[in-house]
């Protein structure tokens, strides 16, 4: 006997009622806009003053509108509505439009690396006053969409590929701004070589660990914040259950987790309490201490596990 159950209490899907990153389709708009209007006036910038760190931060402006863009159409295509043949809809699509993210990422930080190498052995004139300029207007407009997508990048690993986006360039603009500050006064033509290694060091760490968030959810790991030894606990010491076998919890997309598991029930307390009893405690207990989101049980008596397929063991 199975069932399936539904805990409001913790989800995060937003008023849509569809995957986390659904809520914020409006900011994720507002921050495309904005990373779109930084691109135009970096790509300005580094052709008028010649600078690797403007050309370095227009770049990775350009994968981040890629990235946010992406996001919103991933939001779009996972949520769909589920069909016979995809019986959770398009809700991944979340995640590997995150993990694309990564990879453009990824790929912006090598090329700024190459070209850094490249600028250390022949540094190139650059007027701080202009670079100093064009670097604070990228810092106003990429703090404004970090404002837009905090709250977010909390909830979906695929808003918060976006956020990353906009922070590393976030990151890479206080650098410019820095490193023409550094020219004015010192004169030290470098300074602007070593803000793009900057950036390109700044984008790394937090790529690589949203990368490793993305495939756990690929690769049906259980949830960080679920212990699978504090849930078969919980569950064994209902009233009534003796054994507990293929217990799995696993991540749909973000704020989408799903826990399927057979019970192994004495017999004397299902006669007395009834299968629907049973579920309810095992909904209860469930959803009181865990955020799990959707549940699936099989109760079935002392032996039965012998009798089932291989594949269930």
């Amino acid at each position: 006997m199975g069932a399936g159950h539904n805990h409001g209490r913790h989800q995060h899907h937003g008023g849509s009622g569809g995957t986390a990153g659904a809520a914020y389709v409006g900011r994720l708009r507002w921050a495309l806009a904005l990373s779109c209007a930084l691109l135009v006036a970096q790509v300005v910038g580094a052709g008028v003053t010649g600078s690797l760190a403007l050309l370095a931060d227009a770049g990775h402006v350009a994968t981040d509108s890629v990235g946010v863009a992406l996001a919103l159409f991933a939001i779009h295509v996972a949520n769909r509505p589920a069909s016979e043949r995809r019986t959770f809809g398009f809700a991944r699509m979340e995640i590997l439009a995150a993990l694309v993210n990564c990879l453009l990422l990824l790929g912006v930080g090598g090329y700024i690396l190459f070209e850094a190498i490249e600028r250390l052995r022949e540094p190139a004139e650059v007027p701080g006053g202009l670079t100093v300029l064009f670097g604070v207007v990228g810092l106003v407009l990429n703090c404004v969409a970090l404002l837009l997508l905090m709250r977010g990048q909390r909830e979906s690993l695929n808003v918060r590929g976006a956020f990353l986006e906009v922070l590393a360039d976030t990151l890479g603009s206080v650098a410019v701004v820095i490193a023409a500050v550094v020219i004015i006064t010192t004169g030290w033509q470098r300074a602007d070589t070593i803000a793009s290694l900057v950036i390109a060091v700044l984008i790394v760490p937090r790529t690589v660990k949203l990368a490793r968030e993305a495939l756990d959810v690929l690769l049906e790991a259980a949830p960080k914040d679920v212990r699978i030894a504090e849930v078969r606990s919980h569950i064994l010491e209902l009233p009534g259950v003796e054994d507990l076998h293929d217990l799995h919890v696993w991540t749909i997309t973000s704020g989408m987790p799903v826990l399927s598991a057979h019970v192994v029930v004495d017999q004397d307390t299902l006669d007395a309490v009834g299968h629907e009893r049973m579920l309810h405690d095992l909904q209860g207990c469930l959803g009181e201490h865990f955020d799990v989101g959707h549940c699936t049980f099989q109760l079935e008596p002392r032996g039965h596990a012998a009798h089932e397929a291989g594949l269930c063991h």
